[in-house]
């Protein structure tokens, strides 16, 4: 095994691997302060387009650039081959394990998962038990992060299944490369990804209730203050539909309809970027003013399509997360062709053991967090934080899980320093219709700053674009 981490595109003698042979050149080639210039030239482009997000807990309203790192990340297609297969597998799994769990639940009688730990879940939805959905897809978006090991295999670091966010800054990289540096574009062979918004709408046309010759398909966000407004904005507009708040849909006859000035309009598909919280006051938060009052009730009459589906959270929360790899097997019946990364479940007493005798030396998450919040690093954390930590997982065991702490790859990162190696991770898109689509490539977001592990944008991590190159 290699003793550290492993580099997306120099060996270990620092030499390019074979597929980055021509870009390494090409880099090496690049007159003093001409990259510096492109990066900020990339910067001042992301500013006028208005590519921005919001920070979650910062009251200022002010919106920030991801830092967009010009270096790609480079993929040869024999090893795209591989991920892809293991990503449709794995995506398979899961849309049958969640209607398994809201249909006959056959894999709690067997025994695989424990039954307290799905149907006791905060993401667990009982409302939707029984409910049918078209085609039996209730995760038709899934982004599936994957990282390294230190022998360059793909392992699954974690499934985002309810609201995925961040492919309209995939797009935009690479038109911020193609625009920055056409000549590569010209000497290289890339796999292309602009093909993604005609992908996403054919995928939720596809998913339309049962006899809707052309669907209307919307997409509902929680309003222009979420900090993934301008990928909302950014959808509808590559997909030609219309982008609504809830205060623009409204139920009648248990039927949904959007307000127009040309009056009301049939919906079928609703492509929704708000949790469940907030999706029907009626049947949710009833303090929720993001939402449609009654959309459940069109959902479970068969007159709608929302992707995801509701409830879908419970096939992508932490404590989930270890027993996908059982889900490949019990449905499938086929081995995993990506594995998971080592995880201890908290909330068994000799997993817990070993994490609080360990927690110095391991990532510890809670199972309901994203975005990098309420996440532990132990080697990078002090003795206060470790302590805090763990009187925190003594109280309440079952709200985490832990994982070590992982060596991610790294990739070549133009910063302040020169062309310094920065860790990274990958997510690739999945799209379940009619037929499962994955465009080549996805998100590579890397962490700035030297030595850090937190890729998430809301940690000052940045982007990458994401080359796969023809075979």
């Amino acid at each position: 095994m290699n003793a550290g981490p492993y580099d997306e595109m120099l060996d270990a003698g620092g030499a390019p691997r074979p597929h980055c042979r021509d870009y390494w050149s090409w880099i090496e080639g690049q007159p003093p302060g001409r990259l510096d210039q492109k990066r900020a030239e990339a910067d001042a482009l992301f500013h006028r387009l208005g590519i921005t997000f919001a920070v979650h807990g910062e009251n200022s309203g002010t919106e920030r650039l991801i830092p967009f790192d010009i270096v790609p990340r480079i993929l040869p297609a024999q090893e795209w081959v591989r991920l892809e297969a293991g990503l449709r597998q794995r995506v398979r799994a899961l849309n049958a394990f969640i209607g398994d769990i809201y249909h006959e639940q056959r894999i709690l009688r067997a025994g695989v998962i424990a039954a307290e730990r799905v149907l006791c879940n905060a993401q667990y939805r009982p409302e939707m038990q029984g409910v049918e959905v078209p085609g039996g897809i209730y995760a038709h978006i899934a982004g599936i992060d994957v990282v390294r090991d230190t022998n360059g295999s793909f392992c699954v670091l974690e499934d985002n299944l309810r609201v995925p966010s961040g492919v309209s800054y995939m797009l935009e990289n690479r038109k911020m490369m193609m625009r920055l540096f056409p000549e590569l574009f010209a000497q290289h062979a890339i796999q292309p990804v602009e093909q993604y918004p005609d992908l996403l709408l054919e995928t939720l046309k596809s998913a339309a209730p049962p006899g809707v010759a052309a669907p209307t398909v919307v997409l509902l966000t929680p309003g222009m203050y979420n900090s993934a407004y301008f990928e909302h904005a950014f959808l509808a507009q590559q997909m030609g539909i219309e982008m609504v708040e809830g205060q623009d849909l409204f139920v009648l006859d248990d039927m949904l309809y959007m307000r127009t000035t040309r009056g009301p309009q049939r919906v079928d598909v609703v492509y929704r970027r708000l949790d469940d919280d907030y999706i029907d006051p009626l049947a949710f938060r009833p303090d929720s003013t993001l939402g449609v009052p009654g959309l459940l009730t069109v959902y479970r009459a068969g007159h709608v399509t929302i992707a995801n589906a509701i409830g879908t959270g419970i096939a992508d929360d932490k404590s989930i997360y270890p027993h996908v790899p059982d889900m490949v097997r019990f449905y499938l019946g086929e081995e995993p062709l990506l594995a998971n990364v080592r995880t201890w479940i908290v909330a068994r007493p000799g997993d817990r053991a070993y994490v609080l005798d360990h927690l110095a030396e391991l990532v510890v998450k809670e199972v309901h967090g994203a975005g990098g919040y309420g996440m532990l690093i132990g080697p990078a954390a002090s003795a206060t934080e470790l302590e805090e930590f763990r009187a925190r997982i003594k109280a309440h065991p079952d709200r985490y899980i832990a994982q070590p702490t992982l060596a991610l790859s790294t990739s070549p990162t133009v910063c302040a320093a020169g062309v310094v190696p920065r860790h990274i991770d990958l997510r690739p898109f999945v799209l379940c219709g009619r037929d499962v689509s994955i465009v080549p490539g996805g998100l590579t977001r890397v962490a700035l700053r030297a030595g850090s592990l937190v890729v998430n944008s809301s940690q000052g991590g940045g982007t990458k674009d994401t080359w796969v190159l023809e075979a």
